[in-house]
C-alpha cells in the first residue's frame, strides 16, 4: 500500500511538472509564476515551504529532550510571520524577484552584490538539510543505503525544480501542504495512546523546562523567527501573489495554522521518542508508524514527509539560484539570466548532495545556516522596512560582521561551548546594529 500511494503521488507530481513546463512562456513565468497566484496557493506554498522535512523531523528529534517545549520550533516560525504582517504590503510593493534586489533599493548596488553572494552560501545549509531529511526518510521506510538516499533525493528535486520552476512549485505546494497536514494529524489521531507510556504533563514542560529555558527561546526568536519576518524563501512566496491583499491574508492564515500544528507535531514526536529512544528521528517515526498505524496511513505519512522535503528543497534551490544569477544581472527578467539560473540550480543541487554525504545532522545544518543569515540581514532589513534612520555607508560592514559573529557563536554552541557561544552570537547582532546606527556619516533618505 505504501508503494501504491507513493507511485500515485509521484505520477501526480510528474504530470503537474510537465503541465507547468508547457505553461512557461517567459522568464517571468519561471521565476514568479506570472505573479498571478491566489490566496490558497500562496498559503499552501508558504505552509509547505515552512514545514519542510527538516522542520518536521527536527521537531520530532527535539521532542525526546525538550518534550512539549519542542513545539517552540514551529511556534517560532509563526511568531516570525506575525512580525511580517505589518510590513508585508511594503515588501510586496517594493520587491520584484528576490531579497537582494530589495536590499539594493535601500543600501545600494554594492550591498546588493554582497547579499547575492552571502545568501546562497547561507542557504546552501537549508538545501543540505532537506537532502539529509529526504535521505533519512528513504533509508527508514525502504531500507536504502544513506548514500543512495542522498542521490535519489537530490536528483528528484533538482529535476522537478529545473523543469517547472515557480509554476510547478506553486501548483504542487497546495497539494503537498494537504499531505503534510493530513499525514501528521492522522498519525496523531491514530496513535493508540492507551497502549503507550503516558506523556509528560503539559504544564510541567511547557513553555519551559530544564532542557529549554527562556534564554533558549530568546536565541530561537533572534536567529530563527526573524528569518520568517525577513527571509528569501518567504519573500519569494510573497512576490508571487497577485496583489498585496493576497500576500497579507496568506501570511496571516499560515501563521494561525502553525500554532495548533506545532503541538500536534510535538505530540507525535514525544510518542516516537518514547517508543524508540536514541534512534534517528526519522527511524523513530517510521517504527511508530509501522507498528501502530494501518498500512494506508503509514503510506500517507511517507507521502507527507516526502512532500515536506520536496516543497522546501525546490523553493530554496530556485531562490538560491535566482540570487546567484543576480550577481551578474541586476534585472534577471531575460533569457540569459533564465539559462544561467538553471545552470546554478544544477550546480547548487549537486554541491548540496556532496555536503549531505558528510553532514548528517538536520537541525545543525539548518540552524548554522539561519544563524549566519539572521546575524547579517535581519537588522538591516528591519531598519529599512520600518523606516528607521540607518547609516548606509557602513551597511556592508554591518552585514558581514554580524553574520560572521553570529555563525561563530552558533558553531561554538554546536561544539559544547554553549554559554560563550550564545554571547558571541548575540554580539553579532549588537555589532551589526552598532555599524548600522552609528551617529556619524551620511544617513539614508527615509521613504
Amino acid at each position: 500500500m505504501k508503494i501504491i500511494i507513493l507511485v500515485a503521488y509521484g505520477i501526480i507530481l510528474f504530470l503537474i511538472g510537465i503541465y507547468s513546463y508547457l505553461k512557461i512562456k517567459t522568464p517571468f513565468d519561471y521565476f514568479l509564476a506570472g505573479k498571478k497566484t491566489g490566496i490558497w496557493q500562496i498559503s499552501g506554498s508558504l505552509l509547505a515551504t515552512i514545514l519542510g522535512g527538516s522542520a518536521i523531523l527536527g521537531t520530532i528529534g527535539l521532542a525526546e529532550s525538550q518534550s512539549w517545549a519542542s513545539a517552540w520550533y514551529i511556534l517560532a516560525a509563526s511568531i516570525g510571520l506575525f512580525g511580517l504582517l505589518p510590513i508585508v504590503r511594503k515588501v510586496y510593493s517594493k520587491g520584484k524577484f528576490t531579497l537582494p534586489e530589495l536590499i539594493g533599493q535601500y543600501y545600494g548596488e554594492s550591498a546588493r552584490k554582497v547579499t547575492s553572494l552571502i545568501i546562497p552560501v547561507a542557504w546552501l545549509g537549508i538545501v543540505v538539510a532537506q537532502i539529509i531529511a529526504g535521505a533519512q526518510i528513504l533509508v527508514s521506510f525502504f531500507g536504502l543505503d544513506y548514500t543512495m538516499g542522498v542521490f535519489l533525493t537530490g536528483i528528484i528535486f533538482i529535476v522537478y525544480t529545473y523543469i517547472g520552476g515557480q509554476v510547478s512549485i506553486m501548483k504542487t505546494d497546495l497539494f503537498q501542504a494537504f499531505f503534510i497536514l493530513a499525514g501528521v494529524i492522522l498519525t496523531a489521531i491514530m496513535i493508540p495512546a492507551d497502549q503507550l507510556p503516558l506523556l509528560p504533563v503539559f504544564a510541567d514542560y511547557f513553555p519551559f523546562n530544564v532542557h529549554f529555558s527562556p534564554f533558549d527561546l530568546f536565541i530561537l526568536i533572534l536567529t530563527f523567527s526573524s528569518t520568517f519576518m525577513v527571509g528569501p524563501d518567504i519573500y519569494s512566496r510573497v512576490f508571487c501573489a497577485k496583489d498585496s491583499k493576497t500576500a497579507f491574508r496568506s501570511v496571516l492564515i499560515v501563521a494561525l495554522i502553525l500554532i495548533p500544528f506545532a503541538f500536534v507535531l510535538s505530540y507525535v514526536g514525544m510518542y516516537a521518542a518514547t517508543f524508540h529512544q536514541g534512534v534517528q528521528n526519522s527511524s523513530a517515526l517510521v517504527n511508530l508508524a509501522d507498528v501502530y498505524l494501518p498500512e494506508w496511513a503509514s503510506g500517507l505519512l511517507v507521502a507527507a514527509l516526502i512532500s515536506a522535503v520536496l516543497s522546501t528543497a525546490s523553493t530554496t534551490l530556485l531562490t538560491t539560484s535566482m540570487i546567484l544569477s543576480e550577481l551578474f544581472h541586476k534585472d534577471i527578467n531575460n533569457q540569459k539570466s533564465f539559462k544561467q539560473t538553471k545552470l546554478f540550480l544544477i550546480a547548487v543541487g549537486v554541491l548540496s548532495m556532496l555536503i549531505s554525504l558528510k553532514v548528517t545532522s538536520i537541525v545543525s545544518s539548518l540552524l548554522l545556516a539561519l544563524s549566519f543569515y539572521s546575524g547579517a540581514f535581519i537588522i538591516p532589513m528591519i531598519a529599512a522596512l520600518f523606516n528607521l534612520p540607518y547609516n548606509k555607508r557602513f551597511s556592508i560592514a554591518a552585514m558581514l560582521s554580524g553574520g560572521i559573529l553570529a555563525l561563530s557563536g552558533k558553531l561554538m554552541m554546536t561544539f559544547n561551548h554553549l554559554e560563550t557561544g550564545q554571547y558571541v552570537l548575540i554580539s553579532g547582532f549588537i555589532l551589526n546594529a552598532f555599524f548600522l546606527f552609528i551617529p556619524f556619516g551620511r544617513k539614508n533618505e527615509i521613504g
